[in-house]
């Protein structure tokens, strides 16, 4: 089996965290039969310094072609001008417009050795493992009109929350049948009690529950749901919710794992697939949630679990290959409990505390199959 493989690793510690996905993909190859063939260009800030785009037509016309697209970083100070043309962000945002890349699914597992790596009590994390999703091409940050004006009273703003029955019927639909293969328990979030748009979404919601006898759904208002990610997180199985919304709830879930560094994240756009049989693979940008940090990029601080679980997701979603995507995940477990640890991870007193190319070294030997 060959796959395609579009690798972007970006700015900031996007490169060192991508060469540590490179040698989990080699790795796989090693005890697979598939093979990776990897190529890679430029996207963020590097590629505006480089070419004057943040996503170059090389780079889109690689991720287009590809079967899955390992994505780094981008973003940093340098920048940040919020008048410049163009931004490393739009490398992003564009890459999602272009692939239809509607359904952003993060992962959110508190390993049992990180238990005390999180502010929150070991008692309330203890057990907590739920699937989050996102709806990716919609809401506020898409609609238009979008726009800033000065009148006679002041400066003005606009933004537009719109959405279709067709945007929120896909995205609740792939809730549906990820929560189908797990614990059966679909958390619906909404502001139904406020917005015309979520009280269309909890409408469809509740239709398309119908299809799904077998998957418990119950809703929720957003700001009870975030509220109870971190006063009771383990009540949480597979949990949706509209583009905001689900930004903010994504990101607030990173205190659960103890690191932005633990989570990784895909993006699709189709329904995930877990096996090499009949369902057609859904093109997926698969990349760390932790941002570019460029405080500490080019020390070897950056954590490459999140990247690397990232790879197990593209293994497992779009190229269905999900024992090998186990492995990985497994390995990434073992290495945790034999005290392995990288900075933002690591306790007071750790010993065992790895640079980023240590640590995927430790996590790549530990893969068998």
């Amino acid at each position: 089996m060959q796959f395609n493989i579009a690798l972007l690793p970006g700015d900031g510690v996007g490169p060192e965290v991508i060469a540590e996905g490179v040698k989990t993909l080699k790795r796989i190859e090693k005890l697979t039969d598939a093979t990776f063939n990897l190529e890679q260009e430029l996207v963020g800030g590097i590629a505006i310094d480089e070419v004057g785009n943040p996503l170059p037509k090389a780079a889109l016309d690689l991720a287009q072609k590809s079967d899955a697209i390992l994505f780094g970083a981008v973003g940093g100070p340098k920048w940040d001008n919020p008048l410049a043309t163009h931004r490393p962000e739009d490398a992003i945002l564009g890459l999602r417009k272009a692939l239809g890349l509607f359904a952003n699914i993060r992962p959110v597992k508190v390993f049992q050795s990180l238990l005390n790596s999180s502010s929150l009590k070991p008692s309330v994390i203890d057990g907590v493992d739920i699937l989050m999703i996102r709806e990716l091409t919609g809401g506020l940050y898409f609609a238009k009109p979008k726009k800033r004006w000065q009148t006679s009273r002041g400066r003005r703003a606009v933004d537009t929350l719109r959405y279709t029955e067709s945007e929120i019927e896909r995205v609740l639909r792939v809730g549906f049948e990820l929560a189908r293969g797990r614990r059966k328990k679909l958390t619906s979030v909404d502001k139904a009690n406020v917005l015309e748009s979520s009280r269309l979404w909890r409408e469809i919601a509740i239709e398309l529950s119908s299809q799904y006898p077998d998957v418990e759904l119950e809703h929720m208002l957003v700001d009870s749901c975030a509220m109870a990610l971190v006063r009771t997180p383990t009540r949480f199985d597979v949990l949706v919710a509209e583009n905001m919304f689900g930004d903010i709830l994504t990101d607030e879930a990173a205190i659960l794992a103890g690191s932005l560094g633990m989570l990784p994240s895909s993006s699709l756009a189709g329904m995930p697939r877990e096996d090499n049989r009949s369902r057609r693979r859904s093109i997926g940008l698969y990349e760390p949630i932790h941002g570019s940090a460029p405080d500490i990029a080019g020390q070897g601080k950056a954590n490459p679990i999140a990247t690397i679980l990232s790879v197990a997701l593209m293994l497992r979603y779009s190229l269905g290959l999900s024992q090998a995507a186990s492995a990985i995940e497994t390995a990434v477990d073992q290495v945790l409990n034999q005290g392995y640890r990288t900075p933002d991870i690591a306790e007071s007193g750790t010993t065992n505390v790895l640079t980023t190319s240590e640590m995927g070294q430790h996590i790549v030997d530990a893969v068998t199959m």
